[in-house]
This record gives C-alpha cells, sequence and structure tokens, in this order.
C-alpha cells in the first residue's frame, strides 16, 4: 500500500512559484532572480509547441545514457497524450502514459520543461514485476519522487534551475530523499 500523498500540495506550490519566476525571466531583458540573499541567472527552459514534441523529448530524455543507466524504467517507452481540460498534466502508471493539456502553441501552462520532467520523474520510479511501486513507503510525490525530479532538472535543465526548486521545495515544507 502507498502512504498518503502527504507532500502532493507542497511539491504542487512550489512548483508554481518556481514556473512563475522562469515566465518572469523569459518576458525579461534579464534571467537573474534573487532567492535567499543569492542571485541566480535562470537556464532557458524548453517549451513545447504540440503534444508530438512533447512526445519527441521525452524520447530523447529516455534514451540518454545516463538516464537509462540511473533509472531501468527508462527503457520502458512513454506515451504522450492531450488531455481534456486545462487544469493539470498527469501520469498514468497503467499505460505509462503523460497525458497534457496542450493550450495554444508554445503558450500552454503545461507545455514546458518543468511540467514534462515532473510526470517523467513519476513514470522512473521502481515498480515491481507487476507494475506496483517497489517501496509501500514511498508517496508519489514523496522524498524519492524529488530526489528523482531534482536529478532531472539538474541534468537537463541546469543546475542553477535544480537549486532552485530544491529552495522552493524547501521553503513550502517538502522534504527531499
Amino acid at each position: 500500500m502507498i502512504d498518503r500523498d502527504s507532500q502532493r500540495s507542497r511539491v504542487y506550490d512550489a512548483e508554481k512559484l518556481v514556473r512563475a519566476m522562469f515566465d518572469n525571466v523569459a518576458s525579461s531583458s534579464r534571467r537573474e532572480v534573487q532567492l535567499h540573499g543569492s542571485t541566480i541567472t535562470l537556464p532557458i527552459e524548453r517549451r513545447f509547441a504540440s503534444v508530438e514534441s512533447v512526445q519527441d523529448y521525452v524520447n530523447r530524455v529516455l534514451s540518454l545514457n545516463w538516464v537509462r543507466n540511473t533509472w531501468p524504467e527508462a527503457a520502458d517507452p512513454v506515451r504522450v497524450r492531450s488531455r481534456a481540460g486545462q487544469a493539470a498534466a498527469h501520469y498514468e502508471p497503467e499505460s505509462a502514459t503523460i497525458a497534457v493539456p496542450p493550450g495554444l502553441p508554445g503558450r500552454g501552462w503545461a507545455m514546458r520543461e518543468l511540467v514534462v520532467l515532473h510526470e517523467l520523474a513519476h513514470h522512473l520510479a521502481p515498480r515491481t514485476p507487476n507494475g506496483a511501486p517497489h517501496s509501500s513507503s514511498d508517496s508519489p510525490h514523496g522524498p524519492a519522487f524529488l530526489g528523482r525530479l531534482l536529478t532531472l532538472v539538474s541534468e537537463l535543465i541546469g543546475a542553477e534551475a535544480a537549486f532552485v526548486l530544491r529552495v522552493t521545495l524547501h521553503d513550502c515544507g517538502a522534504q527531499e530523499g
């Protein structure tokens, strides 16, 4: 049995703040943010124009040697599909599917790298042969999930992005493994 997902709202709150930081610097001539007295230059976050471009990105990430060496689950393909409604993106473990609300090309809130990496972090969770979570103590947004997410963000977007996400998660009360 999986533990209650007690960190879910904290993780979502932190990610919403980080997405806002990326949005703010994307519309500015400067890419710097101030965080706890430090000035951080945020790297560029990829945005996607279509569900097909998200699928291409996911395929490329899962084919990276370091990703396959770190998480055996990366060998399992992921399907990306459009999701009705604009409220949320989600991962469907039964079918290894990421569902994203497409919004307008390049402008949908979920059509961005941070959201796609969040969903991929769910896919990369260890599973038993029957597809169940490997650890009954790892909730969907628990410490192990955050470890996977922060590794993906650090390696694919940049260490600065992972630092901002880590600090914001901490500020929102989420605990990583």
